[in-house]
């Protein structure tokens, strides 16, 4: 079944819109994942860029099923609030950001997770609105851009996800931010209407020169 995605939290101010995923490009999500999976007698071989399949029991090296691939992510959402830390000057540089442009996070995650996550973010000093839903992020991006003149960046380390905005917000600035993880070192490459950020750094100057043109 369809969710209902809920934007009625979500207030803009008319400002150029910036939406930024969350794990692994603001919070940390595949190393605290490797050390928790650890913990709970797991680890993860990268061999392909997925989860399933490559989550093995350390006693046996056989990969796990995919309900209990599932049920580990969701431990450890639960858990997030003990294991997810940001990435270097990413709070400095979204509050300098949000100067001159909304900011709102869209994470792919259950929403009965987002309490803990907002939770999180707050104790970061990251209040920017949080959107969680397991819906392709396109659509969700075109109905937060309510001002279609003004320019809109998006932030996310999954080609998929950058792919879906494209396909709906054409005109928008697509950004590639991963981790320099063995994971995603496997992930398949963007296409070259997306540009790759090295750090937060490289990605405020390729965000400040779109929104001021």
């Amino acid at each position: 079944m369809t969710e209902i995605v809920d934007l009625s939290h979500v207030r803009l101010s008319g400002k150029p819109l910036i939406v930024c995923d969350i794990d692994d490009v603001v919070l940390q999500f595949a190393a605290p994942f490797q050390d928790f999976l650890r913990g709970q007698g797991h680890e993860l071989l990268p061999r392909s860029f997925r989860l399933t399949g490559n989550i093995v029991s350390i006693d046996t090296q056989i990969a796990i099923e995919p309900a209990d691939v599932r049920r580990l992510i969701h431990a450890f959402f639960e858990a997030q609030e003990t294991h997810q830390t940001p990435f270097d000057l990413v709070v400095r540089t979204l509050c300098d950001l949000s100067v001159d442009a909304d900011v709102v996070f869209l994470t792919a995650m259950p929403p009965r997770f987002r309490d803990r996550r907002r939770r999180l973010l707050d104790r970061l000093e990251l209040p920017f609105p949080l959107v969680a839903s397991e819906e392709a992020k396109g659509p969700i991006m075109q109905r937060l851009r309510s001002h279609a003149s003004l320019p809109c960046v998006f932030i996310d380390d999954m080609v998929h996800n950058l792919q879906s905005v494209r396909d709906h917000v054409p005109d928008c600035l697509l950004i590639h931010m991963m981790p320099d993880s063995p994971l995603h070192l496997l992930a398949p490459k963007p296409g070259k209407e997306v540009v790759r950020a090295r750090d937060w750094q490289h990605a405020a100057e390729l965000i400040h020169a779109h929104i001021q043109q």
